[in-house]
């Protein structure tokens, strides 16, 4: 009996060689890590959303209310999302100058790292679109002419078939699209600012997204051809109805005024 009580275990051993074992394979370290990595990113998560608000608080409340709810001088931001923060922000039409038909674009005052705070901010207010990721939005291997395509159909009316923009009503514009970031032409149809459609995914998937900024960016680089000649800015049958009228008519009007002038000699000699 006493030597069968020898041979018996400790009841921690069990738990000793296990701890050994996962310390040997690096099992230990993936049994914690996981917890306090999210527990980091949870943290880092609640700082950018209080950096964000009190960003807010002094650039942004006084318009659109201190809880986002929204005032007379401003829309409610609760389901905007951070997309719709990092393109109006990014983009500089946010804080705006002064009310009117349409915000228009201009110097950003914030740095990337305030934007993605109030974005965090306002994303926190309500669901709504996410910030996308430059893999989502980088047009490597897209398909232009499908982009074209798709931009023909979908925002040519507004913006032009070659992106240069275009009147609307009201005083409103559709901007000029030549030089956009990427992720800001994919954050405008994720959202639609302003007088803009939205395209969400579920209506327009993200790699049909790509194929558009593909196009955009192949039909404004300096290595775009002009077929027909001329381009005259790209702004379609304004521009070009306008050069006829003046070049085209006041040379049929020079032509006019020669031909009487020599009839007009012929006749007296």
């Amino acid at each position: 009996m006493k030597k069968l009580s020898a041979r018996r275990r400790h009841p921690l051993a069990a738990v000793v060689v296990l701890l050994l074992a996962l310390a040997a394979t690096g099992g230990l370290y993936a049994a914690f890590a996981p917890a306090g990595k999210a527990q980091a990113d949870e943290t880092a998560q609640s700082l950018a959303i209080d950096e964000g608000k009190k960003l807010y608080t002094v650039g942004c409340a006084s318009c659109h209310g201190t809880g986002g709810q929204g005032t007379t001088d401003g829309p409610s931001l609760v389901g905007v999302g951070s997309a719709a923060v990092d393109f109006q922000v990014g983009t500089g039409r946010m804080p705006a100058q002064q009310p009117g038909a349409q915000v228009p674009k201009k110097k950003v005052i914030y740095t990337q790292a305030e934007i993605d705070q109030l974005a965090a901010y306002i994303a926190s207010l309500g669901a709504g679109p996410i910030t996308p990721t430059d893999k989502q939005v980088d047009p490597a291997g897209a398909d232009v002419a499908k982009g074209g395509e798709l931009f023909r159909n979908n925002c040519a009316q507004c913006h032009n078939f070659t992106g240069k923009g275009g009147a609307l009503t009201k005083g409103k514009y559709a901007p000029d699209l030549e030089g956009v970031s990427p992720k800001h032409i994919y954050e405008a149809m994720q959202t639609g600012p302003q007088s803009m459609p939205s395209f969400p995914d579920t209506t327009m998937p993200e790699q049909e997204k790509k194929d558009i900024i593909a196009y955009i960016q192949t039909v404004n680089s300096s290595e775009s051809e002009s077929p027909g000649g001329l381009a005259l800015g790209g702004l379609g049958p304004v521009s070009e109805g306008l050069f006829a009228w003046i070049f085209g008519l006041g040379a049929l009007v020079a032509v006019a005024i020669w031909v009487a002038a020599h009839t007009a000699k012929a006749k007296k000699s």
